[in-house]
């Protein structure tokens, strides 16, 4: 374990500061600055309006950085304004520490062990110990919650994404935010993902002690804030990060090597291949104009399919294939749909004709977008099966 002294003198070299949000926590918060100045002085503590002995007790340290809100504003708001002043001192890392006693602030070394051997874009979680007695069981059930739409907004996997002690490089986090309360915890990682950040969980202790311990947790506001918030988060994912991923993914390669990399080595097995290009397939030729890709990405997660290979072929529709579509569509419905055959030497095609026998393009659309989802999946996977290459 490195001494107090070198772990001080890597802290000045890496650039990294600790700050400690804090409202109300006039139990623990002498305890979690005495900790944290065991190993630097780069220390801002932001106050966030608390109405007990806080500021009091900040004033007794002359060796650190303050930032006192006047009003409580939330604890999104304050991470943000010590953000801004770390920047402005000069610092490209900020692990931030509660200042509830639940953190261990000798887990600094933890941070800064894994910084050295990272990427410096890289954005450490401490992951504690849920399991542990004394962890309230909303809590757990909370981290859960939020691991999932996690998951779901970035494809990351993490075992804990709610924790308060964090490193953030500065330099790749967002410069604006949407939100100022306990929400932009997720906001910030989530979004820092978007942005190329490696985040990952490195392990920390926790201590649960319920007679020094105040949380400023609000349940209904709270969880109804961070449930809008993954709302939006979730709508941006399907209409906006999914898509430029693929695209800036298949930019970088040409066809032969998608091909290969996407689909002959994949590692999903070859019904998982073909029922993704089936589910494409549908999904771009049924009339759902606007929403294929919200719904090919949706579907594509829900069934744990490939969503890449979902998405390429639901660009079956595109522009030079639409007049073929519709038109294939009006010729399979009308054989379903009373009256006349819609097309014949005597009739022009035309958007207002389309609009005219809607029904009968809406009947066409979903059973042409059957038969050719079943051809393309049953095709693709006797092709598959040709390869060989299935995953046991």
């Amino acid at each position: 374990m490195l001494s107090n002294s070198t772990i001080s003198e890597t802290m000045n070299l890496k650039k990294v500061c600790v700050i400690i949000p804090t409202y109300n926590n006039h139990k623990t918060l002498k305890r979690v600055i005495d900790g944290v100045l065991q190993y630097t002085t780069n220390v801002i503590v932001v106050n966030d309006g608390s109405t007990d002995s806080t500021s009091e007790i900040i004033n007794s340290y002359a060796t650190i950085d303050s930032i006192s809100i006047p009003k409580n504003q939330g604890k999104g708001n304050a991470l943000r304004l010590g953000f801004k002043k770390a920047i402005e001192n000069g610092f490209h890392y900020a692990i931030t520490i509660d200042s509830d006693g639940q953190h261990f602030p000798d887990d600094i070394p933890v941070f800064l062990e894994e910084l050295e051997k990272s990427d410096s874009n890289i954005l450490l979680i401490g992951s504690r110990n849920m399991n542990q007695e004394g962890v309230p069981k909303k809590s757990s059930f909370g981290n859960k919650f939020s691991n999932f739409w996690f998951w779901f907004e970035t494809g990351i996997q993490l075992e804990d994404t709610q924790s308060g002690y964090r490193l953030y490089p500065l330099l790749h986090i967002p410069k604006k935010y949407f939100t100022k309360k306990f929400e932009f915890e997720i906001e910030v990682i989530v979004r820092s993902a978007w942005k190329g950040a490696v985040v990952k969980n490195i392990p920390v202790k926790i201590l649960y002690d319920p007679t020094e311990r105040v949380t400023h947790f609000r349940p209904f506001k709270d969880f109804t804030r961070i449930s809008i918030l993954n709302t939006v988060l979730v709508l941006i994912t399907l209409l906006y990060i999914k898509p430029r991923d693929f695209f800036r993914s298949f930019q970088k390669k040409k066809i032969k090597q998608f091909i290969q990399d996407e689909i002959l080595e994949s590692n999903d097995s070859n019904l998982v291949k073909s029922l993704s290009i089936a589910l494409g397939v549908f999904i771009g030729i049924a009339p759902f104009w606007g929403f294929q890709t919200v719904l090919v990405i949706f579907f594509a997660v829900l069934f744990r399919w490939n969503k890449i290979l979902a998405f390429t072929f639901s660009n079956i529709s595109i522009p030079p294939m639409i007049p073929f579509i519709i038109f294939a569509s009006l010729q399979i419905g009308s054989y379903f749909v009373g009256g006349d055959v819609f097309f014949n030497e005597n009739q022009e095609f035309s958007f207002e004709m389309i609009k005219n026998h809607t029904t009968q393009y809406l009947v066409g659309s979903f059973i042409l977008a059957t038969i050719t989802a079943f051809v393309f999946g049953f095709s693709s996977y006797f092709l598959l099966s040709l390869t060989g290459k299935s995953k046991k």
